[in-house]
């Protein structure tokens, strides 16, 4: 029987870490940002997580403060069956991710998000000018419904790249939820728009080599 109580949040960018990802859960400051979360009001662990591919295109936009001024990771708004972007989805309670949702997007006041409408429609898009403003409904696994969040856009005006510190945590959830070789990563990267014609681009071998040889220290 389906399950709307508990829901798979599915990620493509640096929540593909676990370690980041939980401080939405508990609360903290990530390594390398500059933003502390305050974390769900449950902060239950999620039950499981696992890979997930998801079929919208990842690419790269706007000025993350957090990020010291470069840019977060999107997923195009409409399906693409060619798009292959290795994502992980995590086990977490429906009122999580509404907390979630309210973290990632700063916002203070209630937020309403009924997943049976969401699945329904194939999207619910939020009133507010956030950056991540589209709820996605991406399919099911295991009878609970996978969600996830991008901008109702796509952002080809604000295409920019992302800071080392942020790619370093995508790459090392790539390396951690696939157990990618720096090869898969970084062709899996390197044509990513916000990465390919960017100077992030050049170093982007030297940056995996660094992230894959400190995990393996």
């Amino acid at each position: 029987m389906r399950n709307f109580e508990r829901v798979w949040y599915a990620c493509y960018g640096s929540n593909l870490m676990e370690d980041r990802f939980l401080c939405y859960i508990a609360g903290g400051t990530p390594k390398g940002a500059k933003r502390t979360y305050i974390g769900c009001n449950d902060k239950a662990l999620p039950k499981a997580n696992r890979s997930n591919v998801i079929d919208h295109e990842l690419y790269f936009a706007k000025s993350s403060h957090t990020w010291s001024g470069g840019s977060a990771a999107f997923l195009k708004p409409q399906k693409d069956k060619t798009a292959q972007t290795f994502g992980k989805i995590y086990s977490i309670s429906k009122d999580q991710f509404i907390d979630l949702v309210k973290q990632e997007v700063d916002l203070d006041g209630e937020l309403s998000i009924d997943p049976e409408n969401v699945v329904r429609s194939g999207y619910l898009d939020i009133d507010a000018d956030v950056w991540y403003d589209r709820i996605l409904f991406l399919g099911w696994h295991q009878e609970m419904p996978i969600f996830s969040f991008t901008n109702s856009k796509f952002l080809e005006e604000e295409i920019n790249a992302p800071h080392p510190l942020y790619l370093e945590k995508i790459i090392s959830g790539l390396r951690e939820t696939y157990n990618f070789t720096s090869v898969e990563i970084i062709k899996y990267l390197e044509n990513k728009t916000g990465i390919k014609q960017h100077k992030i681009a050049t170093d982007l071998k030297q940056l995996v080599n660094e992230v894959l040889e400190k995990m393996n220290a």
